[in-house]
């Protein structure tokens, strides 16, 4: 507001005149804030990046540093930490770096409560004990742990080494007893073997392979108790095991890694009458096609530590096989069964000649044709000539024939 004289009034604020904008053409480069954004975190993305290095000085300004992380941590947990687990663990592990473990405790205590079945919240909060030796915290996160999640075997190894490493054998050998009423695979019962060794336990190592075979009756079982029983020099305790390994399995026993672990045993020991009668007895019961190794590796015996004859009847055993594979897949397969014949005959035994011919008589041609036939009936003839020739049976012959 103007006065006299020309002058301006005490209250009037002087404005700035206002710019003259010299162009309204938008700029031939434009700036928006999603690009400051974006390079700014490309910044950060570099691999020569590094955030600003904090240094305190004060009791008061590490307060409020960890004040502020403490609200970070918070805050992420709240927003994230049922889905992201490893929220929690950076929490607690920044909490173990201030070496505040009551701090650390409580925010493991609040990961389980979100999820106690994950086991690396058990692994990471009792290893933080054990870093600082807190033996009996340690102890009481890993009790805990088993007892929420048996079936978890890591917790179990990792509880027994803690207990090892204390010196502490004792109790040790109470979490395995403890872990083996659970009935567990076959490798935390060798574990619990190989801790009983460890300590020339040698008995109890005994006792724990006698409940280890009776809670899983196996091969696998068997088999290693008695390597067990033969590296500690007893042969007629690991013998033992074999034979109750057959009785207490039956059928179940009959396989063929059974009887080569049974049948290299008995010759390791130098019983090779044992291994040869081992051998041919599960030749003689096991199916064809599951024995194949087996028959190698009793041809192999033989031309180690048999005779002749026996070398013999091990080829002759072994092409028996041959024959017995290719007529299981064509019964109808005439010239397989030529082929059989001629190797029974070259034995001489009459009964298996005959039972080969009527297994192979007893396999009909499929049509009417003469081409089906023909091979057929000179099985027949085959068949009448063996009982009158070479058998000598004329009534059988006879009856061939007819």
């Amino acid at each position: 507001m103007s006065v006299e004289g020309g002058g301006t009034a005490a209250g009037d604020v002087r404005l700035p005149k206002p710019m003259k904008v010299k162009s309204k053409q938008p700029a031939q480069r434009q700036i928006t804030a999603e690009q400051i954004l974006r390079e700014a975190k490309e910044i950060q993305l570099e691999d020569d990046f590094k955030a600003p290095k904090t240094i305190i000085t004060d009791p008061q300004e590490l307060a409020e540093y960890r004040l502020r992380k403490r609200k970070e941590f918070e805050d992420t947990a709240r927003r994230v930490g049922r889905w992201n687990h490893s929220i929690w663990i950076k929490y607690a592990h920044w909490e173990e770096s201030q070496k505040d473990f009551r701090r650390a405790r409580s925010v493991w205590e609040r990961a389980l409560d979100v999820d106690y079945t994950n086991t690396n919240f058990w692994l990471k909060y009792a290893e933080m004990e054990m870093r600082h030796r807190f033996v009996n915290h340690a102890r009481n996160v890993w009790d805990r742990a088993v007892s929420l999640l048996p079936r978890i075997d890591q917790l179990w190894y990792k509880y027994i080494h803690m207990e090892e490493m204390v010196k502490e054998t004792a109790k040790a050998r109470l979490i395995f007893d403890r872990w083996m009423a659970f009935e567990p695979d076959h490798a935390c019962w060798m574990a619990y073997i190989k801790f009983e060794l460890r300590y020339d336990e040698v008995e109890r190592a005994r006792a724990v392979f006698e409940r280890y075979v009776e809670v899983l009756p196996s091969v696998k079982a068997w088999v290693r108790y008695a390597k067990f029983e033969l590296q500690h020099n007893d042969v007629s305790r690991a013998r033992t095991c074999y034979e109750r390994a057959m009785e207490a399995l039956g059928e179940d026993s009959h396989t063929e890694e059974f009887f080569l672990r049974f049948a290299e045993f008995e010759e390791m020991v130098k019983e090779h009458e044992r291994a040869r009668a081992i051998y041919q007895y599960a030749l003689d019961h096991l199916p064809k096609a599951a024995a194949q190794q087996l028959y190698t590796r009793f041809v192999a015996f033989e031309k180690q530590h048999g005779s002749r004859e026996g070398i013999e009847d091990v080829v002759l055993s072994k092409r028996r096989f041959t024959y017995e594979q290719e007529i299981a897949q064509n019964p109808l397969n005439y010239d397989a069964w030529f082929d059989y014949v001629k190797l029974e005959e070259s034995t001489g035994s009459h009964d298996r000649i005959r039972e080969v011919y009527e297994r192979a008589v007893a396999n009909l041609p499929p049509g009417n044709e003469k081409r089906f036939w023909q091979r057929y009936i000179y099985l027949w003839i085959k068949y009448a000539l063996f009982e009158e020739l070479d058998a000598g049976d004329v009534d059988k012959a006879r009856e061939v024939y007819r």
